[in-house]
């Protein structure tokens, strides 16, 4: 563990006893030098790690290397490798965003862990700027290692220091965590009151996080946005997987596991996600059908989020409205609409066929139907794809987490319509999207999936959005300064409890109020076939 706490080494200024012109920070490896814009002090590219390359690939992170004189970072570092062979293995960095460098008061730290399915996505893709301003809080983003070399787990690969061989990105995770941890202070920070947010994958980063025994003491109160907990054979590989996955990569490029280290990022990336190209039945192993998030290995992922106790901490959960109808197309006919159900089942069931899809598909009709719902095919389907994948296990937590009664947890569901989703290699193709992945884009004011600006939501009047983004940023700020969501124009929110079950719907032309939780009757599926991990 040692390995990845941040150190301090010496630090040289340019000519000792001149003074440093603003804006300029001291981070625990040497002074920075930011850019400033507008109302506040951007800070990008800042190393927060050693680059994971040649021998440090598949090794936990390391300090970065000390520097002298005042680096440059005005200029943002690029992502890591992507799917589509974009990106570099160099890109284990932060961006910092600050009103001020000076701590004239105890300023709020907001970490955002990026989504992307564990596979795709950085830093880069949120600007802290709009934010750190209208809140007076500091905004920090960064990149970690994705797909074969950020989540998977062989023996082979055991770090000589500190014996982990898996989950080398939830392993950066934590290293950016306790990096933002000790060098807060120096933009302006206070680091006690650190809050994660993140949506989709880096929801369930953020939970997972908030879990772990060494970095639980860092964090304050945690946002996640639809987290995807992760669970296998859905949306991780297991271990025996992953190992048949790291030998046969070795395999094919005629060298060892540990060899791996010395084959070209760009083909060992390709090679990867070659594998995970064609359709879940056809794949060398059964699990990671969805998405590949970190591995059960006793250490950085000790059991599944479902197996394991609420977090200790209050929590801001958000969830995308159910059975909304987003842009894009649906399913054409009620035979195309079970073919997609059967393969959204087997993600979860490799098993699943068209019997249990009819089951399926039978249920949320009648939920439907008996709650007053439309029960049209495309609100059917993306009903049950969010349920199944975000919203199910979202509520059922979000239960055990008030019947704990120990913490506090807010629920909001964000009831703007979102863009359609882009087809994903494997998948049916078409599938509607939600509002979920807009929750990003709506916080910090920057442009959403594909570039389609937060204001263009499924049609959704610009003014009804920019004011919806105003308030989700509020109450975020207003939950981490103080922990209590509160903001101009929001009614009571009480926290959620068993004798009240109420959230915050946020959007629309009432902006936001208070309701009941979604439908349960569609939700009482999942908990009765145990289709999807994450009951209560």
């Amino acid at each position: 563990m040692d390995a990845i706490r941040a150190q301090a080494p010496a630090v040289l200024p340019v000519q000792a006893g001149v003074p440093l012109a603003p804006p300029v920070a001291r981070t625990t490896a040497g002074y920075v030098k930011g850019e400033r814009t507008g109302g506040v002090i951007a800070f990008r590219g800042i190393p927060y790690a050693a680059p994971p390359v040649g021998p440090l690939r598949f090794a936990s992170p390391r300090p970065p290397a000390a520097w002298s004189g005042v680096r440059d970072a005005s200029q943002a570092a690029g992502t890591f490798l992507q799917p589509d062979g974009s990106g570099s293995e160099d890109a284990l960095h932060v961006n910092v965003w600050t009103p001020s460098t000076h701590q004239t008061t105890a300023r709020p730290v907001l970490l955002h862990v990026h989504g992307g399915s564990w596979s795709s996505g950085g830093a880069g893709g949120v600007d802290g700027a709009r934010l750190a301003e209208r809140g007076d809080v500091v905004v920090v983003t960064f990149g970690h290692r994705l797909g074969v070399f950020g989540f998977g787990l062989h023996e082979e690969l055991a770090d000589p220091e500190t014996g982990s061989y898996a989950n080398w990105g939830l392993q950066d995770q934590v290293a950016a965590l306790r990096w933002t941890h000790d060098n807060a202070a120096a933009f302006g920070g206070d680091p006690g009151n650190i809050t994660l947010v993140g949506a989709e994958a880096g929801g369930a980063s953020v939970h997972q996080l908030a879990l772990l025994p060494v970095t639980r003491p860092l964090i304050r109160r945690i946002v996640p946005v639809s987290p995807a907990h992760v669970r296998a054979p859905g949306l991780a590989l297991t271990a025996e997987d992953a190992r048949t996955v790291y030998d046969t990569l070795a395999a094919r490029f005629a060298t060892t596991v540990p060899g791996l280290r010395a084959v070209p990022a760009a083909e060992l990336n390709a090679a990867w996600h070659r594998l995970f190209s064609v359709r879940p039945e056809e794949r060398l192993v059964r699990s990671g059908r969805h998405y590949r998030g970190p591995v059960l290995d006793g250490v950085w992922l000790r059991a599944y989020d479902h197996e394991q106790p609420p977090p200790e901490l209050p929590v801001l959960s958000v969830y995308a409205a159910p059975g909304r109808r987003p842009a894009g197309p649906g399913p054409a006919d009620e035979a195309e609409l079970r073919t997609w159900i059967t393969e959204l089942l087997r993600q979860a069931d490799p098993t699943a066929d068209r019997t249990a899809a009819d089951e399926v598909l039978r249920a949320y009709r009648e939920a439907a139907l008996a709650e007053g719902r439309t029960a049209d095919l495309p609100s059917l389907w993306a009903a049950l794809r969010e349920d199944a994948h975000f919203r199910h296990p979202v509520l059922r937590m979000a239960d055990r987490h008030a019947r704990a009664g120990r913490w506090p947890q807010y629920v909001m569901e964000l009831a703007l319509p979102a863009a359609a989703d882009p087809a994903e290699p494997g998948q049916p193709a078409a599938h509607p999207g939600a509002a979920h992945e807009d929750a990003v884009a709506l916080l910090f004011g920057t442009p959403g999936p594909a570039g389609r600006p937060a204001g263009a939501a499924g049609g959704q009047p610009d003014g009804e959005v920019t004011e919806a983004g105003e308030v989700f940023a509020d109450l975020v700020v207003s939950f981490a300064r103080t922990g209590v969501p509160r903001a101009p124009r929001v009614p009571d929110w009480p926290a959620l409890s068993p004798g009240r079950p109420r959230a915050l719907v946020l959007g629309g032309a009432a902006v936001a109020g208070t309701g009941a939780l979604p439908p349960q009757g569609q939700l009482r599926f999942w908990d009765d076939t145990g289709r999807v991990p994450g009951r209560a």
